[in-house]
């Protein structure tokens, strides 16, 4: 979100992925001879049985009869956009074990690779189009490795290519057998119609069931789930079960909990469905300014956008309302004092918003955490405002390379982020209202890339938002993801999801609730968040922003995940009930727009 307009964030990722993966590959060693003990554990790596094992992005993939290197099939695969054709199968190996992948090719920029080994990921690839040449690399699993993803694909805006005779040799992976039980099943939050829980994760689990009184209620990926749409004061019992291919596990012993008091939608702050807007006070944008005081009373958090900083790394923020050169209509400072104190009076918030498309804030030291905490605080106190919204965008947040673990950042601008935000929390007490609008390469992105990634060649921004949300999700009242100014996304389905259709909201938010491995890795899974913290962050016009979404698509969106009715072929991961709401950018748009958005956030939920 910005004054100048939407952008895209996603050509620095492939470009930098382009590098690392040329790097990679220029690296691969010739693989030594298989022992008489190896085999070949890859399935169906010569496609004779079609697309039988494998996985591919969108339409993508399909088995062909000609050209074939051997047999009587191969794989066609075609890029389209932003899908580079990607064709994947999950193996079982053994860790400690040594294997050597292999691929017959056919086509220009085409990548063959492992995922997952434990140790470093791997990857090969030709540029040359003509005959079939033959991709090698090797690794080594790790300790306590027992499958990997060997994948292909092609480039973006590549012709088709085509992928025969794969395998991948070494010693045979162990049979897949039913998991273990979870152990340490734990409420970790409640609400007045939801319980969020978290257990161990279970060695070879690829999916946990979730039991309310012997009844399944849910399935995830990871070891934490928030089961919703139960009633208040009541006392639950749950269960918990692991699962994979061979199986699924014996129930876990049961934990009860009982849920809190009904009313004020689960923390008392905010209704429980929350509209949520950006209102354009320092500046017009095209959209004309609003003044304060005609915000209409559909707006429950009104996000004053923005307070920028003196430098990028000052720390030092600063607000001011709109210069009447550009805003002839802007009030005084005095009446929108005053309009604050009535929107409060009528139970709104109103919070200051920090970044924004042009607002780079690096608080790379702690010179500058501790600039930030007084400025903020400044306003806050100035305006009299119930809260921060952390708008963090370009540059603002990135990993340094070796940050690798979500769960305990190292990078300086993440960790004084973290300790800036936690000081003003105590600051202000339990009342402080604390929201968060990432874009989507900040934190969806995280489920296949993470920071600088395995060779450190990747786009240090991709999934940095995670590591502060999940630092602070005790603190979050609202996440709403900026659902636009996106590239494709990967969900938790293994396919891509394009903005502007209600299939790319369904699984961008399922993906928040239900949890996901960070870049892939079973063992560092970022729990999920509670329905009441989630709200949908769409634009308000298709003046306002990429990947805006008609009302029909936004209430099949809706339907889809409250009521798990009008999903499309996306499954999602729970029926998430407590859903908060959704977030627009922006107030001033939604105006210049007829009131369009807002006026159908009202008829869906009846207000």
């Amino acid at each position: 979100m910005g004054r100048t307009g939407p952008t895209v964030r996603f050509s620095g990722l492939l470009a930098t992925c382009t590098a690392a993966v040329l790097a990679a590959g220029a690296l691969v060693a010739t693989a030594p001879a298989a022992s008489a003990a190896d085999v070949d554990v890859a399935r169906n790596g010569g496609f004779e049985a079609g697309l039988d094992g494998w996985s591919c992005t969108a339409a993508s993939g399909a088995a062909v009869s000609t050209p074939v290197r051997s047999g009587t099939a191969a794989l066609k695969a075609t890029p389209a956009g932003h899908d580079n054709a990607r064709c994947s199968q999950s193996v079982t190996v053994k860790p400690n074990s040594r294997y050597t992948l292999s691929a017959w090719v056919q086509g220009s920029h085409v990548y063959l690779g492992a995922t997952g080994t434990g140790t470093t990921d791997v990857s090969t690839w030709t540029q040359s189009p003509g005959a079939w040449k033959q991709l090698t690399t090797s690794f080594t699993t790790g300790p306590d490795t027992t499958s990997v993803s060997v994948y292909t694909h092609g480039w973006y805006g590549t012709p088709a290519h085509y992928v025969d005779d794969l395998t991948l040799v070494g010693p045979g992976g162990d049979p897949v057998v039913v998991p273990a039980v979870p152990n340490g099943l734990r409420t970790t939050a409640l609400t007045s119609s939801s319980v969020a829980l978290a257990w161990n994760a279970v060695s070879g689990a690829t999916g946990y069931h979730v039991y309310r009184g012997g009844t399944k209620v849910a399935t995830v990926t990871g070891p934490a789930a928030t089961v919703t749409g139960l009633a208040a004061s009541t006392a639950y019992s749950f269960q918990v079960t692991a699962a994979n291919a061979a199986g699924e596990s014996a129930k876990s012993a049961a934990v009860t909990a009982t849920t809190t008091e009904g009313g004020g939608g689960g923390d008392g702050k905010l209704p429980a469905r929350a509209l949520v807007g950006y209102l354009h006070s320092s500046f017009a944008n095209g959209s004309g300014y609003t003044r304060m005081a005609d915000v209409p009373d559909s707006w429950d958090v009104i996000n004053l956008a923005f307070g920028e900083p003196t430098t990028v790394t000052s720390g030092d923020i600063r607000f001011s309302l709109c210069p009447v050169t550009e805003c002839p209509n802007v009030e005084s400072e005095a009446e929108f004092k005053a309009a604050i104190k009535a929107k409060q009076a009528a139970g709104k918030k109103v919070l200051i918003s920090i970044g924004g498309q042009n607002g780079q804030v690096r608080l790379a030291s702690t010179a500058a955490r501790d600039a930030f905490v007084t400025s903020v605080s400044r306003i806050i106190d100035t305006y009299g405002l119930d809260g921060l919204d952390i708008d963090f965008e370009g540059h603002s947040l990135s990993l340094e390379t070796g940050d690798t673990d979500f769960r305990s950042p190292t990078s300086p601008v993440i960790v004084n982020l973290i300790s800036a935000v936690k000081t003003l929390k105590a600051k202000y007490g339990s009342d402080f209202i604390l929201t968060m609008a990432p874009e989507t390469f900040f934190v969806q992105l995280g489920y296949q890339f993470y920071g600088s990634g395995p060779w450190g060649g990747q786009d240090p921004r991709a999934g940095a938002y995670l590591p502060v949300i999940h630092a602070l999700r005790d603190d979050l009242t609202l996440l709403h993801v900026q659902d636009y100014n996106s590239g494709p996304i990967m969900g938790l389905d293994n396919q891509y999801h394009s903005m502007g259709g209600a299939g790319f909201h369904i699984a961008m938010t399922d993906m928040l609730l239900a949890g996901f491995p960070v870049a892939g890795n079973t063992s560092r899974v970022f729990p999920g968040l509670r329905p009441d913290q989630v709200a949908i962050g769409l634009p308000a016009s298709t003046h306002a922003g990429n990947g805006h979404t008609s009302p029909a698509e936004v209430n099949k969106a809706l339907n889809c995940l409250i009521k798990k009715t009008d999903c499309g072929s996306y499954q999602t991961h729970g029926t998430w009930t407590d859903l908060r709401g959704l977030m627009t950018w922006s107030i001033n748009w939604d105006r210049f727009n007829n009131w369009e958005f807002s006026r159908n956030f009202n008829s869906y939920f009846g207000r």
